[in-house]
């Protein structure tokens, strides 16, 4: 197959004959990344229950867009794993996507218990739940792209590089994919359910309000009128919009409906032609704002890593999936969502629908 002719795979009419009325989890469904495969998963129809802490920050994308409305919306600690047992037998999930995390690198410095215990025990505990309770054919969770052990060379990570983390989060990560790796070998092979873990890149897009995140302190400075402080402005991230790794992800969960034998593990990210630092991402954000400045602080926090790019051959040449969007309009659609928001709020659910049927059906400039 051409690589043109990959990433055409999906629109909306055909994802819609797999996921409608199919009983759906999303944990995490509040957090940025979650509340936009929440609103996906709605426009096709699915049975969505959301399992979850309140949302992450104020404001937030979940609010913003009202998603509570259209949902089962419960709010619970993946740290439970009674509560989280019981909604799960209560509701019997089909198809399972696990996005709750503790999910920033500064964050698990200050607090690398709670980060442990979120990431790698609320993965132990919700596996188990499904394990018991039998209902689940597909499970996919979202680890990350910090699983791999990061020695700053200059090739993309492949699936099989090895796993490390230097910092709190990447090793809470990189052991929550272990632990997908022992509960596929050890029961879920043998139920005939799939699972996969998930390493997407850097996500970008709007709604995103979390703290020591490029994007929201770039749009938190803009709005403040003042000048934007970054770190690590030479960094090299695998920058990617949102509905790119979504997109991976509802692709995935129906190939390994029918046929588990696509559990295992997969990069989402980019298809770089070269590569894209914090500065570039910033200077381009401004340009496409209209106005701004920045200044380079430097971070009194431990360092994260300084180069990471994803390998996504696995998923061209097995799933037929390709990023559709590069920097420039993923930057583009991300600005067009923030000035939605910040002008005009009651359009917001709009431009989030209006991005979601362009980006599905493979236009760019809607």
């Amino acid at each position: 197959m051409k690589e043109e002719d990959k990433g055409n795979w999906t629109s909306q009419e055909k994802l819609q004959d797999f996921y409608e009325n199919k009983r759906v989890l999303i944990t995490g469904h509040t957090g940025f990344i979650g509340s936009w495969l929440t609103k996906c998963l709605l426009t096709i129809g699915a049975n969505i229950l959301g399992y979850s802490l309140e949302p992450p920050s104020k404001p937030n994308m979940y609010n913003a867009i009202g998603l509570g409305k259209y949902i089962r919306d419960l709010r619970g600690d993946v740290r439970d794993i009674k509560s989280l047992k019981q909604a799960i037998f209560e509701f019997q999930p089909e198809i399972v996507f696990h996005l709750a995390a503790q999910p920033i690198v500064l964050e698990s410095y200050d607090n690398p218990v709670e980060t442990f215990e979120t990431n790698v025990m609320g993965t132990v505990n919700l596996l188990e739940s499904l394990r018991r309770v039998g209902s689940a054919k597909v499970i996919i969770v979202m680890t990350s792209d910090k699983v791999y052990r990061n020695n700053e060379w200059v090739y993309p990570y492949r699936e099989n590089d090895s796993l490390g983390g230097k910092d709190p989060y990447s090793a809470s990560k990189s052991s929550q994919d272990i632990v997908v790796n022992s509960f596929r070998e050890s029961y879920f092979d043998n139920m005939g359910v799939g699972i996969s873990s998930i390493r997407a890149g850097n996500v970008i897009g709007g709604g995103d309000w979390g703290v020591h995140r490029i994007v929201p302190d770039v749009v938190r400075g803009l709005m403040e009128g003042g000048i934007i402080r970054i770190r690590n402005p030479d960094s090299v991230r695998p920058w990617q919009f949102v509905l790119e790794p979504i997109s991976g992800i509802l692709l995935l969960a129906l190939k390994m409906w029918g046929d588990f034998k696509f559990s295992g593990e997969w990069n989402f990210g980019p298809n770089n032609q070269r590569e894209i630092t914090v500065r570039e991402l910033v200077d381009k954000f401004i340009e496409n704002w209209g106005n701004g400045s920045y200044s380079i602080v430097k971070s009194n926090k431990a360092r994260e890593a300084n180069y990471l790019q994803l390998d996504i051959s696995k998923a061209k040449n097995k799933l037929n999936w390709l990023p559709k969007y590069n920097i420039e309009d993923s930057l583009k659609k991300t600005v067009e969502w923030y000035n939605a928001y910040y002008e005009d709020k009651g359009n917001v659910n709009n431009v989030t629908e209006r991005q979601i049927k362009a980006y599905f059906e493979g236009r760019k400039n809607e």
